[in-house]
């Protein structure tokens, strides 16, 4: 399992290195095209990965209930974030990925909640959510990416 947090360890670094290189009106802008912006796709992030490895498990999570409702699936930015957002979301993607590492060698995660994703794949163990949740960052990263240029 190694492989899955160094994996995680690098989307992560790159969505912090997107936080450092760009301004808050930068992250805050929703480009013609595009339903939302750098700062929600990184939320999205973290705010999927709580779901789909600790509730799914039936443990706490590391952020609160009313961030994971703002940034879950089938939400979009309601309006601009602040510095003090932006700062927890930093906060939160380094955060949330030691505690999951540190949570899974501890195998504190014994029960999971089987899940299908909206792309079809059935989560059955927190084995298959971690590694899930890597195809996931990898997605909204590249939605990341695309973002960037036009901002």
């Amino acid at each position: 399992m190694n492989s899955v947090f160094e994996v995680q360890k690098t989307i992560r670094a790159i969505l912090s290195k997107v936080l450092d290189h760009h301004s808050l009106e930068q992250l805050n802008k929703i480009p013609q095209g595009f339903s939302n912006n750098l700062i929600w796709n990184i939320g999205h992030c973290i705010s999927s990965q709580q779901v789909l490895i600790y509730k799914l498990s039936g443990l706490p999570t590391m952020a609160s209930d009313e961030f994971i409702a703002k940034y879950k699936k089938g939400t979009k930015p309601e309006g601009d974030v602040s510095q003090a957002e932006v700062d927890e979301i930093r906060r939160l993607l380094s955060a949330t990925l030691h505690q999951t590492e540190k949570d899974f060698q501890n195998e504190v995660f014994v029960d999971y909640h089987e899940y299908t994703t909206s792309l079809g794949f059935t989560l059955k163990n927190i084995n298959g959510a971690l590694d899930f949740n890597n195809f996931h960052e990898g997605i909204h990263t590249g939605i990341i990416m695309s973002i960037r240029k036009f901002v």
